[in-house]
């Protein structure tokens, strides 16, 4: 009898050290997942860039808009030697047979000799182009790169008193721009004259930006940077980026 009951308090013995082990085990593997290592999230890329860069921008109306692609497709190596390299195409937001066409440029001097070569020209009638272009050499001075959601944009052109006194007042009539479905993309000027200002803005909505275009407001914003031309605008949706 006093063995059987040795036997048995041996065996409970045996079974909590046997249960203790595991239960020491389980814990120390809980542990060690819980002091895995963590990924530090990524610093956000920054969109904006103030380094100047030269611009070529065409308008132009064409008969058809495929016909003057594939044409102006078929004559890039004419522009590449002349250091000329496509940007950006866009086609009006009303007609859309009138073309926006902005390339990267090497050197201004050069790029606008080869504005006026008869090859140029020739190309633009196998094109199809009609009438006659309008061309400005520009200098980017502030751009956003960020994808944003609409591809219609607003290209506006006028002069102004003083570059760096519009320049703050612009700057600073920018989140009124942003609560009427405005956000600026590119600002620059002439290449040969910084009183003459071009802007390409992105319209997130349309109601309110076409009603901000007529606003009082703006008017006054005009009026505190100066400006000193009525402001010539181009709607127009981007279709091709290089």
């Amino acid at each position: 009898m006093k063995q059987s009951s040795f036997t048995g308090t041996l065996f409970c013995v045996v079974l909590v050290i046997v249960f203790t082990s595991c239960g020491g085990s389980n814990e120390k593997t809980a542990t060690t997942d819980t002091t895995a290592k963590t990924t530090a999230p990524e610093a956000p890329k920054n969109t904006i860039s103030t380094t100047p860069e030269n611009l070529m921008v065409v308008t132009h109306k064409v008969a058809n808009f495929a016909k003057w692609k594939a044409s102006y497709e078929e004559h890039d190596s004419m522009r590449l030697a002349n250091g000329i390299h496509s940007y950006v195409i866009g086609r009006g937001f009303q007609d859309t047979n009138m073309i926006m066409v902005a390339v990267k440029v090497d050197d201004v001097a050069k790029a606008k000799a080869f504005a006026k070569d008869a090859s140029l020209r020739k190309a633009m009638q196998k094109g199809g182009v009609t009438g006659t272009p309008s061309i400005a050499f520009i200098v980017t001075t502030w751009q956003d790169t960020a994808s944003i959601s609409t591809d219609l944009r607003s290209r506006t052109s006028f002069t102004v008193k003083d570059w760096d006194a519009w320049l703050k007042a612009f700057e600073e009539g920018r989140q009124e721009r942003i609560d009427n479905g405005i956000t600026d993309r590119v600002i620059s000027h002439d290449a040969d004259d910084n009183k003459k200002v071009s802007l390409v803005t992105a319209v997130t909505d349309t109601a309110k930006a076409f009603a901000y275009y007529k606003s009082d407001a703006l008017k006054q914003r005009r009026i505190a940077g100066g400006v000193t031309s009525e402001p010539e605008r181009f709607l127009f949706r981007i279709v091709q980026r290089y």
